[in-house]
C-alpha cells in the first residue's frame, strides 16, 4: 500500500547543499534573498503547495497535456478537460460533493495503470512541461529553508507519484500527495484514504510532525489559494504566495506575509489553466482519459500495464 509521504530519504547535509534546478532566473530570487532570512532549525520544516504556488498552473494540467502529446488521449479530450476546469473555476464550490465527484473520476484513470508507467511518464513530463514554469521566488524560499537545514515538502492534492518527481527535481526532501492504492504493481482503483485537499492537508502535516519530531510552530507553510488556510494555520509562519483575492485579503486579517512573483500579472490573466482545486482539475482530466480509453479499447491498456514490478 502507498503511503501519502514520499521521501528521498537524504540527510539533512545533503539536503542542505542541493541546488535547485534554475529554469527561471531574475528580479523574484533576487528581492527573496535580500528581503528573508531563515533561521537555523534542524526542528523545524517547511511546506509548500504545488499549483500556481510552486509552479505557474496546474500540474495535472501539464501532465494532461504530456499524456495527450503521447496519444494517451487526443487533443480534444484536452481541450475538454480545460473546458470543465473552467466551469469548475466559475461555477463550482469546494463542497464535499465536487471532490467525492473528482476522487470517484480519479479512480477511474488510474485503475489497471502499473506505477512504474506513471512515475516514468510524470518525470518526463515535467522536464518538458512544468520544469520552466517553477516560480524563481518560490523556489529561492525552498532553498533558504534547505539551506538553513530545514526539511521542505510539497503539500498537494495531486498524485504523491507526481509530487514525489517534482520534489525529487527540485531536490526537496519529498512530497505529501493523494494516494492511489497499489497492488502487485498496479493500480486498483481505489484510493488510499482521502484526496489530499483542505482540511486533509493539515492532518497531514501534523501526522508528519508526529513522526519526524517536528514542532510546527516553529514549521512555514507556502500557499495560493484560500483552500490551503487550514493547513496555513497549522503552522507558525504562514506565507500566502501569488495568493488568490480570499486569500490575500484572509492574509492581510491575519497579519501573514504575502509573496507575489507574478511579475504584475494577474493570476487570471496568465494563458495557462489554473486549479480552483486540484481535486476538481483531476476529475476533469479523468473524464477526457476515461473517454479515450474506451474509444482506444485494450491496446493503450496493455501498453500502460505492461513493464515488470519492482
Amino acid at each position: 500500500m502507498a503511503s501519502r509521504i514520499q521521501s528521498r530519504r537524504k540527510s539533512r547535509a545533503g539536503a542542505a547543499s542541493t541546488k535547485l534546478v534554475d529554469p527561471l532566473s531574475g528580479w523574484a530570487a533576487a528581492e527573496v534573498e535580500a528581503a528573508l532570512t531563515v533561521p537555523a532549525d534542524p526542528g523545524a520544516a517547511a511546506f509548500f503547495d504545488v499549483d500556481n504556488t510552486m509552479m505557474q498552473g496546474a500540474s495535472i494540467y501539464y501532465l494532461a497535456r504530456g499524456l495527450a502529446s503521447r496519444k494517451y488521449f487526443t487533443t480534444g479530450d484536452l481541450v475538454r478537460f480545460g473546458l470543465q476546469q473552467l466551469k469548475f473555476r466559475l461555477l463550482a464550490s469546494e463542497n464535499s460533493g465536487d471532490v467525492s465527484a473528482a476522487r470517484d473520476a480519479a479512480l477511474a484513470f488510474v485503475a489497471d495503470w502499473h506505477v512504474d508507467d506513471l512515475e516514468r511518464l510524470s518525470e518526463e513530463i515535467f522536464d518538458e512541461l512544468m520544469a520552466e514554469r517553477i516560480w524563481a521566488g518560490t523556489r529561492a524560499l525552498a532553498q533558504m529553508h534547505l539551506d538553513a537545514g530545514q526539511r521542505v515538502w510539497l503539500v498537494t492534492a495531486a498524485p504523491v507519484e507526481l509530487g514525489r518527481v517534482i520534489a525529487k527535481r527540485l531536490g526537496l526532501t519529498g512530497a505529501i500527495g493523494t494516494v492511489a492504492e497499489v497492488r502487485d504493481g498496479h493500480y486498483t482503483g481505489r484510493l488510499v484514504g482521502d484526496l489530499m485537499h483542505g482540511p486533509a492537508k493539515a492532518e497531514a502535516i501534523r501526522g508528519l510532525a508526529d513522526v519526524e519530531g517536528l514542532d510546527l510552530t516553529r514549521c512555514s507553510a507556502y500557499s495560493d489559494s484560500v483552500n490551503d488556510i487550514p493547513m496555513l494555520s497549522a503552522v507558525g509562519h504562514a506565507v500566502a504566495v501569488n495568493p488568490d483575492t480570499a486569500l490575500r485579503n484572509e492574509a492581510r486579517r491575519r497579519g501573514w506575509e504575502i509573496r507575489d512573483f507574478r511579475t504584475g500579472r494577474k493570476a487570471a490573466k496568465v494563458a495557462v489553466p489554473t486549479a480552483v482545486g486540484t481535486a476538481a482539475a483531476a476529475g476533469a482530466l479523468v473524464a477526457g482519459v476515461a473517454l479515450a480509453r474506451r474509444r482506444r479499447g485494450a491496446h493503450e491498456s496493455r501498453l500502460l500495464i505492461g513493464r515488470n514490478g519492482r
